[in-house]
């Protein structure tokens, strides 16, 4: 069986050795859209974490059997065409659930907390001349007695939920498919959570009732003082908003996702001035070494599973 894993480099160092008692494997470190269809085209299984597999590619790749997606979302392979074709896809789910809660409140400390400034404080010399043992002059704030609001009550979000109720917090939650009612945390419509949260946390996925969910006018309505999260998807929050609003009102922004990534060059964001109440990281909320370790492993079971299943069916 011919193994294609098309963009290894999003695994780190994560060991892949399990994929080569499976067949014969090619890893490429990063694939571009022009490179694809060579590397796929004897292929039997394709593994793809965001690399886009198009109905033109399916059908150009007469042994494909399986493509396997190293990621929860399948956006980037075109379903239908597979499908059609009889071409199973296969994602993993669950995964980075931890990852993502952990990072969570790591994006919030750093910012409740302006670590960038305190540690600045100490390296740059200015703890050294300091006359007091101290230096408050950057006020933080507990998270008990707060409110926290979290947009998209899913697993990952009723993980943060339980620790933010652990620290103290009130809890309440908007439901951004309207079908979650649960009773275990407050249910309120959007325009309440964003003018009375504290903290704010997304955890949605993006779709047609997600996309710019939070703009310029929404992001108006929250408190001064106001710590907004997006660990969910890009687009959920305007980004052209967060940059226009960041340097008009007292608001701290964390963002883990972009609505493009890697980031563009000339983004607004990287033009604001007041980057002390805006913390940017690169897409890794999902990817500690024990998720990258996880979502390998069950992308190796998926195709164990697929050659099990295909050879009960020969015999």
């Amino acid at each position: 069986m011919k193994i294609v894993i098309l963009d290894a480099l999003t695994f780190g160092e994560t060991i892949l050795s399990g994929f080569f008692k499976l067949g014969d494997v090619d890893i490429f470190q990063t694939t571009s859209q022009e490179q694809t269809q060579d590397r796929i085209a004897h292929a039997d299984v394709i593994v793809t974490n965001k690399v886009v597999i198009t109905e033109a590619h399916i059908s150009s790749s007469p042994a494909l059997k399986l493509i396997c997606v190293a990621a929860t979302g399948m956006n980037n392979v075109d379903l239908e065409a597979a499908k059609k074709m009889g071409v199973e896809v296969k994602n993993v789910s669950g995964y980075s659930t931890d990852s993502v809660i952990q990072h969570t409140f790591s994006m919030l400390f750093y910012l409740m907390g302006h670590s960038r400034y305190y540690d600045e404080y100490v390296k740059n010399g200015s703890y050294s001349k300091s006359k007091i043992f101290t230096d408050v002059s950057h006020p933080f704030f507990e998270i008990k007695g707060k409110r926290w609001g979290i947009i998209g009550l899913g697993t990952i979000g009723r993980g943060v939920a339980s620790i933010a109720t652990a620290f103290g917090a009130e809890v309440c939650y908007y439901s951004t498919s309207g079908k979650n009612s649960t009773k275990d945390y407050l249910n309120v419509e959007l325009e309440q959570l964003l003018k009375t949260s504290h903290i704010i946390s997304i955890h949605a996925p993006l779709n047609e009732k997600t996309l710019n969910l939070l703009d310029y006018e929404q992001l108006l309505t929250c408190r001064d003082g106001a710590v907004v999260l997006n660990l969910g998807r890009g687009g959920i929050v305007n980004e052209d908003a967060i940059a226009r609003i960041v340097d008009e009102k007292n608001i701290y922004f964390g963002l883990d996702v972009l609505k493009k990534e890697p980031m563009e060059q000339n983004h607004p964001l990287l033009n604001v001035k007041n980057r002390d109440n805006l913390y940017i990281t690169p897409h890794i909320a999902w990817a500690s070494v024990e998720a990258r370790e996880r979502l390998i492993e069950s992308v190796v079971q998926n195709i164990k599973s697929f050659i099990m299943k295909q050879t009960t069916s020969q015999n």
